[in-house]
């Protein structure tokens, strides 16, 4: 049976980083091909998960719901889909990634098909649900899939092209998601989504080689879920790990959830002109992206990390402080301080997927994606207690979202500092844990 198997990635000598001075590793046909279909992947997934928030405005009116009600359906997705993450650590390494990765992905779009079927607010509570238990494992999976197809020297490069998926998903899908909705009706973003899915799923299907080269390993299979799952939570390196994904969660998430009223209320720019900050912002992170990839495989993740923790308190402090101000200066701000979150994620994302062994990448990806989901619900609690919306819908205490922001972000910065001094020895130990080596 093993020569059905793939190839895992090469793997860096002991104590390497990615991206330090060796020259970048060109991709393959098939790896282009494989970072492409999970560009895609990461594409229909995302814009599934943002477009709740511009259709409320439609959904609401049309379910009857109260904005507590529209609340919780938004949250539902976040909520189930960390529980689906911790639910399926402990076996997501007992399977072909390509299949688990189908699997998941069927789920996800029955879920968002009935979405598309909703016509109550309990039959969308439910939808929404359904979708966060498939969709919220489905990122986990395609990190995992990116960790063994690609060796440390590329990966900067994938993560950029991923988080360009979700650059895409903002410029490409919400304007035409929105234009959609006001054409037909608000199911209709969600009957596409499942058509642009089923087109993706069967690309997938017969495009994709199996991912299995994992199974091989030594120990996997051998033990049980649960206790599967314990190994990967006690190895303190890994602990490191989900600590940092907690807390570059809680930036996006902790903004995120205010950002239109502060912009509309506070900084006074017309509703109308919010299709035009999103659209922009999300060009330029499209075109960023990829570079902030390529700059962290040429230098190196750490110094791309710390210019973006640099780049993100700076912007932060300036946005959340921010008056009355003409159109130019809030997408120029907001540019560039997403060009600082992504100068984090990017090169994140690269030093965590080398984190785990690949008998643990499905487990450590799994709990990892379920903590994002978890803490980005937990900090969009944490701002709507501490922001207060005035009677003339102006966001007051924004600033203090701003500074939890900011203190977030340099412990950050100390976690990525102790998780990289610590790869030598952990690399070292870990070297024999793979028979392909």
């Amino acid at each position: 049976m093993s020569e059905n198997k793939t190839s895992p990635a090469p793997s860096a000598p002991p104590g390497a980083q990615p991206g330090t001075a060796a020259a970048m590793q060109p991709f393959t046909p098939y790896q282009r091909l494989a970072a492409g279909l999970m560009a895609l992947l990461q594409f229909t997934v995302v814009l599934d998960f943002m477009i709740m928030s511009p259709l409320g405005v439609m959904i609401m009116p049309a379910l009857q719901m109260s904005s507590g009600e529209f609340g919780t359906a938004v949250s539902a997705y976040a909520f189930s889909a960390g529980i689906a993450g911790l639910l399926t650590a402990g076996f997501a390494d007992r399977f072909d990634r390509k299949r688990l990765l189908l699997f998941f992905f069927g789920g996800f779009l029955l879920g968002t098909l009935w979405c598309g079927l909703a016509t109550s607010f309990p039959s969308l509570l439910a939808a929404r649900i359904v979708t966060g238990l498939f969709g919220g494992v489905i990122g986990s999976v395609i990190m995992a899939i990116t960790a063994d197809l690609f060796p440390p020297a590329q990966r900067g490069r994938v993560m950029g092209l991923l988080q360009g998926g979700f650059a895409a998903s903002q410029v490409l899908g919400l304007p035409f998601s929105i234009y959609i909705a006001s054409r037909f009706d608000w199911h209709a973003p969600f009957i596409a989504i499942v058509l642009f899915g089923l087109v993706a799923a069967v690309v997938i299907a017969v495009k994709l080689k199996p991912v299995n080269a994992h199974l091989g390993a030594r120990g996997t299979g051998q033990h049980s879920a649960a206790r599967h799952l314990l190994q990967t939570v006690r190895v303190s390196r890994q602990q490191l790990a989900f600590a940092l994904t907690a807390l570059l969660t809680t930036g996006g998430f902790m903004l995120m959830p205010f950002a239109s009223a502060f912009v509309v209320h506070n900084v006074g720019i017309p509703l109308d002109h919010l299709p035009v900050i999103y659209l922009v912002t999300g060009i330029c992170t499209l075109v960023f992206s990829p570079l902030i990839g390529r700059v962290a495989d040429r230098v190196g993740a750490m110094p791309v990390f710390y210019v973006g923790c640099a780049i993100t308190i700076a912007t932060v402090a300036f946005y959340t402080h921010l008056g009355p101000s003409p159109l130019w200066v809030l997408i120029a701000v907001n540019v560039v301080m997403f060009v600082g979150i992504f100068s984090r994620m990017i090169p994140a994302q690269v030093t965590l997927a080398g984190v785990p062994a690949p008998e643990q990448r499905g487990s450590f990806n799994a709990i990892n994606s379920a903590l994002q989901q978890l803490a980005g619900g937990l900090a969009s609690l944490v701002a709507g207690h501490i922001v207060h919306i005035g009677p003339d819908g102006h966001v007051n205490d924004f600033p203090l979202v701003g500074y939890v922001v900011i203190g977030s972000t340099l412990i950050a910065a100390l976690l990525m500092r102790a998780l990289v001094r610590g790869a030598p020895a952990v690399a070292a130990t870990a070297a024999p844990a793979s028979p392909a080596r």
